[in-house]
């Protein structure tokens, strides 16, 4: 992923501006469209940074808030000043896009919703298709050794019994869902009667 990928929520900083000029003349004039919009974005909770330092180049800039995570970056130049336009990057999906300076305080508001709402449909889709529902020992070994992830079973409760799978599967009890269903079953191990399932998996 070329480095960090913030939920916006999640990061310090979760919008930065960087200015692409010539000269102190075309800084300066941006500089001031900048504070316009800063002001717009931070009178509604959002974090913003304005790099304008001259010690690296946009190019650099670009690389590194990259890795850091920020949410979303906006860049702008001597021509977006002119149409009244500026380029938006979006660090979950890579993707820019060039829109006008009007509305632009909504238009990002919007964004940050999106890209939160794009990383946990990711991070959920990933936690379900990682997470396999099985009845009986022999399988739970199968799918710990061929595909691993998060092992759905039932447990009698024990510590004894969570303890024996450890030291033959390496995989331990992660967590008890607590939206799951009370759901009448035996243990995987010992046969005995379980009314719900567990999380089990290993560690790497």
């Amino acid at each position: 992923d070329s480095g960090l990928v913030l939920p916006p929520k999640l990061a310090p900083i979760q919008v930065v501006i960087v200015p692409i000029y010539r000269n102190e003349e075309q800084l300066g004039q941006i500089s001031e469209k900048v504070k316009e919009i800063m002001k717009g974005l931070k009178r509604i909770g959002i974090s913003v940074k304005f790099d304008d330092s001259d010690a690296n180049k946009p190019g650099w800039k670009f690389a590194e808030y990259e890795l850091r995570g920020v949410p979303v970056r906006l860049a702008m130049g001597a021509r977006d000043l002119e149409n009244g336009t500026v380029e938006i990057a979006r660090r979950d999906t890579k993707e820019k896009t060039t829109v006008s300076l009007e509305g632009i305080v909504e238009y990002i508001e919007q964004l940050l919703e999106d890209i939160q709402k794009n990383i946990y449909q990711k991070a959920l889709a990933f936690r379900e298709t990682n997470t396999h529902k099985v009845d009986t020992y022999e399988e739970f070994k199968q799918v710990l050794d061929e595909k691993g992830g998060f092992v759905l079973a039932h447990w009698d409760g024990t510590s004894e019994t969570e303890d024996r799978i450890k030291d033959e599967t390496k995989a331990t009890i992660r967590c008890i869902p607590y939206n799951a269903p009370e759901e009448e079953g035996t243990c995987i191990l010992t046969g005995k009667p379980s009314t719900r399932r567990v999380l089990f998996a290993r560690a790497y």
